[in-house]
């Protein structure tokens, strides 16, 4: 009888306001306190007390039941521990490349171009934005080549961060061929059945929403204004300001990374030995996307269809594991190291990885919490229906936002608005009369704002997935990645929201807006910005 009743209070507070709690309370503590792990368990433990209908019995049980359900939970889930497998190899892959001294070598040829801050730190976005088909791959991939660069050119570690994190989210979205894709395009072609639009598909829908994209486009432009410039404001001037003084890494704040894996000393520092690796990894998971997304049964398919298609964490495993392998039989041929040197060298590259994975596994847990508590379903009930549909743009962009903001997941924010928004905006666009062809940009708009609402919750978020693995990658602290990137995500989302969204919902021409939003962004940058 009491389980019975703590069920129906639990279904009593599920999609109430209680259920916005708990991922607030753990951002909050975060961003107060600037330690995630205690601060993501906390909103844990009491988002598991509201699903126990806030009974003493519930609280005092609740730190168990963490662990026991909702962590195990995580782990359970065979995607999950993908991208556990996929950061610990490619931290492993990284310790040899470093050991073995490949990675030195790439910096040695790296710095004969980028031999100041400005070329380094666009060396950082243009790599960022050549490596586009997925946003994991392309985090830690950057965060570590570029780190020896940018450190050795006193950039801070926060900037290196948020060049990282600000291109991986927004490329991958709006790339015509990535892992983000075929997941958009689904949505995109489930919610025009259910309004029975069979006049065009997914992809070329998506097509369409991508010119309307305002803030992943912008946050790349403002990567490379940033970068190109050298100017900055707010923590992230003060980051810079240090950083030029020696100080690349956070003062007062816990470190995770102060064991380097130095290169073995007499051995030749040849950049290939790295090189060759990652360039194994990209082209095994690219072969992998294909491999995995080809159906026989299919017929003909197009490129994007099997890439749409394809498990991108089979693929990223798979590549993985390639690469580390090449670099092992690189180290070992080239008689740079020994074998057992080879697996300390892997090792050690795995230990920076642990305190990242620990975060996810929280993050993980609370959003299967706020799963649970209906946190998503309650922030859309905010959406009034009887508004012009003009206005549905922008409030779909700030529900995106939030919901990924307080859930951490831009995939999860897409997932459960896309199917619900659609029809939302069809039907309010047949009521006030506006289902012509000549409107249909409205929905182009609004599909496009759920995608860089995602985006830009994703980048504000302290348990955002790909946020975590931007400043593991980086050697940065977590909380001071987040703190130092918010102002610019802000500072971009406002030229996205006032001069591209709203006008655009009105009729003003995409490239009209995007352009205004463009040139204005850059003189308040090079006004309120300053060199460090």
């Amino acid at each position: 009888m009491a389980q019975e009743s703590a069920t129906q209070d639990t279904v009593s507070f599920a999609g109430t306001w209680l259920s916005v709690v708990p991922p607030l309370l753990a951002i909050a503590m975060a961003l107060a306190f600037k330690q995630v792990i205690p601060a993501l368990f906390i909103g844990l433990v009491f988002g598991v007390w509201v699903i126990g209908g806030l009974q003493w019995q519930a609280l005092l049980m609740a730190p168990l039941v963490t662990l026991e359900q909702y962590a195990v939970q995580s782990l359970a889930d065979a995607d999950n521990v993908s991208i556990i497998l996929f950061s610990f190899m490619i931290g492993g892959m990284v310790g040899i490349t470093s050991r073995n001294g490949g990675m030195q070598g790439i910096v040695n040829l790296i710095i004969r171009w980028a031999n100041s801050v400005r070329r380094a730190s666009l060396a950082t976005v243009s790599m960022g934005m050549s490596i586009f088909f997925d946003d994991y791959a392309n985090t830690l991939v950057v965060g570590n080549t570029m780190r020896p660069v940018t450190d050795k050119m006193k950039i801070s570690r926060e900037k290196l961060a948020y060049l990282v994190d600000s291109t991986a989210a927004p490329i991958a979205c709006l790339a015509l061929v990535t892992t983000w894709v075929g997941f958009q395009v689904g949505l995109i072609d489930d919610a025009l059945k259910v309004v029975g639009y069979d006049e065009a598909g997914g992809y070329s829908v998506f097509l369409e929403t991508i010119p309307y994209s305002f803030y992943p486009i912008l946050a790349l432009l403002m990567t490379i204004m940033v970068a190109g410039t050298g100017k900055d404001f707010g923590p992230m001037l003060q980051a810079e300001q240090r950083a030029r003084s020696g100080q690349v890494a956070p003062v007062n704040v816990e470190q995770h990374d102060e064991d380097e894996i130095e290169p073995v000393e007499g051995k030749p520092q040849r950049a290939r030995n790295a090189i060759l690796p990652f360039l194994t990894m990209i082209l095994v998971v690219l072969t992998g996307l294909y491999v995995t997304g080809l159906d026989p049964e299919a017929g003909q398919q197009s490129l994007r269809d099997i890439i749409g298609n394809a498990n991108s964490y089979t693929a990223l495993l798979w590549g993985t594991m390639a690469g580390v392998l090449v670099a092992a039989l690189l180290s070992l041929i080239q008689g740079i190291l020994t074998l057992q040197q080879v697996v300390n060298a892997w090792l050690k590259g795995i230990k920076p990885m642990v305190l990242a994975m620990i975060i996810l596994v929280l993050a993980w847990s609370l959003s299967a919490v706020s799963k649970e508590l209906q946190t998503s379903q309650y922030i859309s009930s905010l959406i009034a229906d009887t508004l012009p549909v003009q206005w549905l743009p922008v409030l779909t962009f700030f529900l995106a936002a939030l919901t990924a903001f307080a859930t951490g997941s831009s995939w999860g924010a897409m997932g459960i608005l896309i199917p619900l928004i659609v029809p939302i905006g069809w039907n309010m666009m047949d009521a006030q009369g506006l289902l012509d062809p000549a409107y249909f940009y409205i929905i182009y708009i609004t599909i496009a704002s759920i995608l860089a609402g995602a985006v830009w919750g994703d980048h504000c978020s302290p348990i955002s997935d790909t946020t975590i693995l931007s400043s593991m990658a980086s050697g940065c602290d977590h909380i001071e990645h987040v703190r130092t990137q918010m102002p610019y995500a802000i500072y971009v989302g406002a030229f996205a929201v006032i001069l591209g969204i709203i006008p655009a919902s009105f009729g003003l021409p995409w490239w009209l807006c995007l352009s205004a939003s463009a040139l204005l962004m850059f003189a308040g940058l090079k006004w309120r910005g300053r060199e460090a």
